[in-house]
């Protein structure tokens, strides 16, 4: 049975295969300004109906299955919560900005692949407009070996409006040690709590944070059936400050982030454009360093196609 996609107008696109869901993207947000209101990806599950995120855990109610987060855009938080002010650390400020969905651009399926693109126009509290950007995700099904996986594409072009320039940076970037989290930011289901950071030549826990690296990857378990599920993030080799700095949490909860602002700022003027690709795997089964290496290659064998 092929790739399937409904749209719930003016809220959500769920994409899903042989009757079960791989994806829901809520493009149409409505949480309280506090959390920097944006589109994300929850639910999001494995080929054979495993959950893979967690949206709005009681620790960090603005995380969201997988989203486009930027903590630091200027002085704006297109994160949400709190934003760390270098002497002060973190403190609730008037600035939590928002994504607005405008339009869509395309909204189409074959029989293995979906792709959702739009048009956004990012939002400073105050409403005065930030960023205009062309967002594209896709949904590919993995074939031959790969037939207990599906990726994720994501895209994104940012056109700064806003009339000033807008540093793109993190809290490491404003003096917090080792926090520099930022970009596509993925959070885990509570039941991967404790499970396995994969990178190449890596398995282990929190001491990869800060560390490049071309891919990373998570592998837990799920509750339930207790069977072993993985996600592998390719960083694009386009993409600004590749190989990047990796944002990831397994002791307090799971999460994973390639973040090209860890510890240094990117420019992003008046009028400039900027461009991030990206390509998630999802794949059921635990993985170590070495499947994690032929998940990446799935994923940049997508990126490619």
């Amino acid at each position: 049975m092929p790739l399937a996609v409904q749209h719930d107008l003016e809220h959500a696109v769920h994409v899903s295969h042989e009757g079960g869901p791989l994806l829901s993207y809520t493009y149409r947000p409505t949480e309280a300004q506090f959390e920097s209101p944006r589109p994300y990806i929850h639910p999001l599950y494995t080929r054979s109906g495993e959950l893979l995120s967690l949206y709005r855990p009681h620790d960090h109610v603005w995380h969201k299955g997988i989203a486009w987060s930027l903590p630091i855009v200027g002085d704006a938080n297109f994160w949400g919560g709190p934003t760390f002010v270098r002497g002060e650390g973190y403190v609730q400020l008037p600035n939590n900005g928002t994504q607005d969905h405008e339009a869509f651009t395309q909204l189409s399926v074959t029989p293995e692949r979906a792709t959702i693109a739009h048009d956004l126009l990012w939002h400073f509290e105050d409403g005065g407009e930030a960023v205009r950007e062309s967002r594209t995700l896709g949904a590919a099904l993995g074939t031959g070996e790969a037939v207990d996986t599906w990726t994720l594409t994501f895209s994104s072009t940012m056109h700064n409006v806003s009339g000033i320039d807008l540093p793109l940076g993190s809290p490491t970037t404003r003096g917090r040690e080792n926090a520099g989290y930022g970009g596509l930011f993925w959070r885990g289901p509570r039941s991967f709590t404790g499970g396995a950071i994969i990178a190449p030549g890596f398995s282990g826990g929190d001491e990869f944070r800060g560390v490049r690296a071309p891919w990373a990857g998570f592998s837990g378990l799920s509750d339930g059936l207790a069977t072993g599920s993985s996600i592998v993030i390719v960083d694009d080799a386009a993409n600004p400050a590749h190989p990047p700095q990796w944002f990831a949490r397994t002791e307090e909860f799971a999460g994973l982030n390639p973040a090209p602002f860890f510890s240094e700022e990117i420019p992003f003027a008046d009028g400039a454009e900027i461009t991030f690709r990206y390509a998630v795997v999802i794949a059921d089964g635990e993985a170590d360093p070495e499947r994690g290496a032929q998940l990446a290659q799935v994923g940049t064998d997508v990126l490619a196609g």
